[in-house]
């Protein structure tokens, strides 16, 4: 089931929607902003305590200023949305010569059969190397590392086929883990964490987010502090306000913008999604390298890319709620490009720790100074402004070097 809402009405949900659930088989409809998309969450809201739900918004209705962005580059019949080439050139990556024998793992709920067919579709339609099971660059496995795979779930399917592009779009040479959780509940997710590191990626991405709740300190000490691994979190499609486990200490959170071509001498501009996520943590403390003074505990985010349905990104999945090529946007687009980016940068040093680099090297990211995503007395919590804010953090990749150690 997916919920249908509005791009104006995503940047105005509250936090607190990501609790409750629409009634099994009732979508929550919307009208189209007139000067943007329509889009459906491809995941259904969390029903307890516990459970999580992807940040996947698939545009359903309108188009994308992203729209046809590489139709000199491809075949005929385009794709709508960014590719490759576009999001490899707004972030300066270095996509051709880095990350070979670099794996970045994924880790999702439920699972997507058609996920290897399908991410051979994307990658020959932009001239990538194949990845495969047989040639050794892509492998699935369950949350303890076996074959017994969950049963299927079309809308976080497209949540895998979103991770799986965007994985290849900014690292075409990475090599892909694909760890699919029996379930959406914060501990089978978080075994698909550990499962992940277990097998050795250095690089995890997880496009998910809930409620946080008083046990975030046990999640945070058994699934995510994994010294010397670089694992990012999407912060959140609804706005100003904080999920677990972007809110995690030991993690990168990523938040969202809106990429746009502009005449600068980048090419390119980032401003603040309306979407994004951010704030102040309830319970994570926050850790020794931020230094804002607006929270008393962990700040969202840290670092951010692309995210905005509107200026989407191009998505190939067959097994979704839709069939072929679609666009996509949501920090779970953002947060398989962070993760990419720091495959990019380098395997981390052992003992490391990873979500502390970019504040090492703030020069190295292009800042994001404009753009809201809700409502904050107009702080920096949800306000683009010059040097740290909430909902993109230190700003958006300009090469690798703010992601190594």
């Amino acid at each position: 089931m997916r919920r249908t809402v509005s791009l104006t009405t995503v940047a105005t949900l509250a936090t607190a929607a990501l609790a409750l659930a629409a009634p099994l088989g009732q979508a929550a409809q919307a009208s189209t902003s007139s000067h943007g998309v329509t889009v459906a969450h491809a995941c259904a809201a969390p029903t307890k305590k516990g459970d999580m739900a992807c940040n996947a918004l698939q545009v359903t209705a309108g188009t994308p200023k992203s729209a046809h962005a590489e139709s000199d580059l491809t075949a005929a019949a385009a794709p709508s949305g960014y590719g490759p080439a576009s999001l490899q050139a707004a972030y300066n990556l270095p996509s051709a010569s880095g990350g070979s024998g670099q794996t970045v793992a994924i880790v999702d709920a439920y699972d997507n059969p058609n996920a290897e067919s399908d991410l051979a579709t994307y990658r020959s339609q932009y001239g990538l190397s194949a990845c495969t099971t047989a040639n050794g660059c892509f492998k699935k496995v369950d949350q303890t590392g076996g074959t017994k795979y969950p049963r299927g779930n079309s809308g976080w399917g497209e949540e895998i086929a979103l991770d799986l592009d965007m994985v290849s779009a900014a690292c075409p040479n990475c090599k892909i883990l694909l760890v699919e959780a029996s379930s959406s509940s914060m501990t089978n997710l978080g075994t698909a964490v550990n499962t992940a590191v277990n097998l050795g990626a250095k690089f995890v991405s997880n496009s998910y987010g809930g409620s946080e709740s008083s046990s975030d300190a046990t999640y945070d000490s058994s699934y995510f502090n994994h010294p010397g691994v670089a694992i990012t979190v999407s912060s959140g499609d609804n706005g100003y306000g904080v999920e677990y486990p972007a809110a995690s200490k030991y993690v990168t959170a990523v938040g969202g913008t809106s990429l746009k071509t502009s005449s600068t001498t980048r090419g390119w501009t980032d401003t603040v999604w309306s979407g994004a996520g951010s704030g102040c943590s309830a319970y994570d403390a926050k850790p020794s390298w931020q230094k804002d003074s607006g929270c008393a505990k962990r700040t969202v985010a840290d670092v951010s890319a692309v995210a905005d349905p509107n200026t989407g990104v191009a998505v190939y999945d067959t097994y979704g709620q839709g069939s072929g090529w679609m666009v996509f946007g949501g920090t779970s687009a953002s947060s398989p490009l962070i993760a990419a980016t720091y495959a990019l940068a380098g395997t981390p040093s052992a003992g490391s720790t990873p979500a502390s680099f970019p504040y090492a090297h703030t020069s190295a990211l292009y800042d994001v100074t404009s753009g809201s995503n809700g409502s904050c007395g107009g702080s920096y919590l949800c306000t683009g402004t010059t040097g740290y804010d909430g909902p993109t953090g230190l700003g958006v990749p300009n090469g690798t070097a703010a992601f190594t150690g």
